[in-house]
């Protein structure tokens, strides 16, 4: 966690919000390994939280049916908080929920496709055909990078850098030969993960509409690795070594052999992304694509006031859903935020005056709590 000092110094460059570790990964080096969601439950990811607009703190997290998909409609109904072992009445209106679609905080995609010459025709088409009606779903504010596995010395090359622009992309993406020799299927995977952590390039200016939230990789690929410095076994390592994740979804198809189908199988499951089996169904690629979009873009965010003064100290708090609504099962996550005075910036003066607005205080001496003696609602975690 960057002290005070320096976080209002990378505000201020970037107004990109700090990262807070809530999860932690055990390395998988298994095509077997389980994904996020096992059959018959469900899932919630926190991946993000954002304290700079102190008292309000924002929490940016991913949910998950059994088969690996966005629980809809989730609201204030069904998620409850809870901050340091106390919950939040919802009817006191001191939180709000929001699916990422309603904001504007832009989200990243790195595009990983596999120019070898054992992809040429039919199938290498239909991925690009794919791939860019995928460029083409996006909300305008999303960002893209892509990277074609190329016999180049890094083993892949960079199409495009991060870029907004839908028409700059597809121009780019049309260029793409699919010609290479070898495959470093790995390599490129841990070059996309690496760009996932870097600031945005390209024809994107740093500015406060370029407050990224998450980043996502999409994989396209027939899964042979041939000469890869990083081994798959060291490529999860570094998976599920993330601070925070970074979901990784691939789309296995062929004309050749499934054989090596398990190794994407294997990456997407140790991170909190999904494999997909296309197989020579080429067609379903694109439906597969835009399932991948609506997933990205189905992210909630949860916005709450503190009551906690400014201390520049870190407080555990607690998000719980009950899904669906009165059926009384559960599922829980847990993160920490810094109770810190915001920067005076003006950005983040006009926005914390627009978040009293939403979400005024209480009278003084109020609590955002449930009294005492007053059970918790529906959707709420028990203390």
């Amino acid at each position: 966690m960057k002290g005070l000092a320096s976080t209002w110094a990378w505000i201020k460059i970037s107004l990109t919000a700090m990262v807070i570790t809530v999860t932690f990964f055990i390395p998988i080096d298994s095509a077997d390994s389980q994904s996020v969601a096992l059959p018959g439950v469900y899932a919630i990811k926190i991946y993000h939280v954002n304290s700079i607009l102190y008292p309000f703190v924002q929490v940016y997290f991913r949910t998950y049916d059994r088969n690996g998909l966005p629980l809809v409609n989730l609201n204030e109904r069904n998620i409850g908080l809870m901050v340091k072992g106390r919950s939040y009445d919802p009817a006191k209106r001191q939180y709000f929920v929001q699916n990422l679609r309603q904001r504007t905080e832009p989200v990243r995609t790195v595009i990983v496709l596999d120019a070898s010459k054992s992809m040429a025709g039919t199938p290498f088409e239909k991925a690009l055909q794919a791939t860019a009606r995928f460029i083409d779903s996006k909300r305008p504010q999303d960002q893209v990078m892509i990277l074609a596995i190329r016999d180049t010395k890094e083993g892949y090359e960079i199409v495009s850098e991060y870029e907004r622009d839908a028409g700059a992309l597809g121009r780019r993406l049309a260029d793409v030969k699919c010609d290479g020799l070898k495959t470093r299927l790995y390599d490129a995977i841990g070059a996309a993960m690496q760009a996932c952590v870097v600031t945005p390039q390209g024809s994107i200016e740093p500015d406060a509409s370029n407050y990224v939230v998450a980043c996502s990789i999409v994989v396209l690929s027939d899964g042979k690795d041939e000469g890869s410095a990083l081994s798959r076994h060291e490529l999860n390592t570094r998976i599920s070594s993330l601070s925070y994740p970074i979901p990784i979804y691939s789309l296995a198809y062929t004309k050749v052999s499934p054989e090596h189908f398990r190794n994407l199988e294997a990456i997407s499951k140790n991170s909190i992304g999904k494999y997909y089996l296309i197989g020579e169904a080429y067609d379903k690629m694109q439906q597969t694509l835009e399932e991948i979009q609506y997933i990205i873009q189905s992210d909630y965010v949860l916005t709450f006031r503190s009551p906690i003064p400014v201390d520049g100290e870190e407080h555990a708090f607690k998000i719980g859903i009950e899904y669906p609504t009165g059926s009384g099962k559960y599922t829980y996550d847990s993160g920490r935020f810094e109770a810190i005075q915001p920067p005076p910036a003006p950005s983040l003066s006009q926005k914390l005056a627009e978040l009293n607005r939403a979400v005024p205080p209480l009278s003084e001496g109020g609590s955002p709590f449930f009294d005492a003696t007053q059970p918790p609602a529906v959707g709420q975690p028990s203390q």
